[in-house]
């Protein structure tokens, strides 16, 4: 009996993270702080699903929806694909990789040391820090000079790269470093948007594997139903939210995630330094 009563606690959490996974991924305003917010609203101190290993693997879930929504952009081998077409898309993940080149030389040094700051002291000073820089930086925004990936220099992609490292920080957001890097470099916010996704294919991929080779993946039956269900459920969340927010750019800035960023880094010290 306990232990049904302790998988369906665990199932209304995988529920409830699997939705934020799926929403903050991709969107520019912090995977990490609404989770430490989330697990403090529904107690998520213990058990499986506040583990690094069910964290950092539910994000696979999230990953999938990039690949199935774009395959066809991101398959070189695709047959409907001319010769040309074929090129584009090979270096188009060369400057994929060379954009993740940073991220993994800095990330892999300072892993351990990050996961030290991961407060929420950190993450509220992030989330605020950040908020303003987008407001700022639309608000400076200047012509953009890249239209597409295709258009996108090697130069440009290393650059939106070093942008990423910045996401190491607790409550930087991913997304958030890498459209707000794209856009200063020049890329219209659809690019900007579309190459953030498509870095975070071998990074998350990469991150994940990472800890799956640190923490093994020795479960139960019904950890694996809950990491499953997790995974679906910020799959099926992730394809909705990336084209909320590829329709959001064509007719908006991104000002009001920096407002909504700024809120949410003050709710999170309201919380932590008042009322917990």
């Amino acid at each position: 009996m306990t232990e049904n009563f302790n998988l369906a606690i665990e199932m209304f959490r995988t529920l409830v993270l699997g939705i934020v996974e799926g929403i903050t991924e991709w969107l520019p305003i912090s995977s990490t702080g609404h989770m430490i917010l989330v697990n403090e609203l529904i107690h998520n101190t213990e058990g499986f699903t506040a583990s690094d290993l069910y964290l950092y693997v539910i994000q696979l879930g999230a990953i999938l929806a990039v690949v199935t929504l774009y395959f066809h952009k991101l398959n070189p081998f695709s047959p409907k694909k001319t010769k040309a077409e074929k090129a584009d898309t090979w270096q188009m993940w060369f400057k994929v990789v060379a954009a993740c080149i940073p991220a993994a030389v800095i990330g892999l040094a300072v892993d351990s040391y990050m996961a030290r700051i991961e407060n929420w002291q950190v993450v509220s000073a992030t989330l605020i820090i950040y908020g303003i820089a987008f407001i700022a930086v639309e608000n400076m925004h200047k012509k953009t000079t890249v239209g597409s990936i295709g258009e996108m220099s090697y130069k440009t992609a290393i650059g939106i790269g070093l942008f990423q490292v910045l996401s190491i920080i607790p409550g930087t957001s991913r997304s958030g470093s890498t459209i707000l890097g794209a856009i200063i470099l020049g890329c219209s916010r659809e690019a900007a948007a579309e190459f953030s996704f498509f870095l975070a294919i071998p990074v998350m991929f990469g991150v994940s594997l990472l800890k799956i080779l640190k923490y093994g993946l020795v479960m139960s039956g019904g950890e694996v139903a809950v990491l499953l269900a997790g995974m679906v459920i910020a799959y099926l969340v992730s394809a909705a939210a990336i084209k909320f927010l590829m329709n959001f750019v064509k007719k908006h800035d991104f000002k009001s995630f920096g407002y909504y960023r700024i809120i949410l880094g003050i709710l999170v010290i309201l919380y932590f330094a008042f009322m917990r």
